[in-house]
């Protein structure tokens, strides 16, 4: 069953057991080691290098993303 099957399952369940099932998935990476840790962390730091790579100047600069986020607290 691949990922996208399984996904789609779990999406079918009810609330509840979504809750559980979520809550059962966060605790399991809690228990992950410290080098598979950073290698996670290694492979989301590439991925988003990647993304930020193939869309140059697509990013906004840091005041007008911290201004809209503090007008939306509004």
């Amino acid at each position: 069953m691949s990922i996208d099957e399984i996904e789609a399952e779990a999406l079918k369940l009810d609330p509840q057991a979504r809750a559980r099932l979520a809550k059962k998935l966060l605790e399991s990476l809690e228990t992950l080691s410290d080098q598979e840790n950073e290698r996670l962390w290694v492979e989301e730091a590439d991925r988003r290098d990647a993304d930020w790579d193939s869309a140059p100047g697509s990013a906004r600069p840091a005041a007008d993303v911290l201004r809209d986020a503090r007008a939306k607290r509004q």
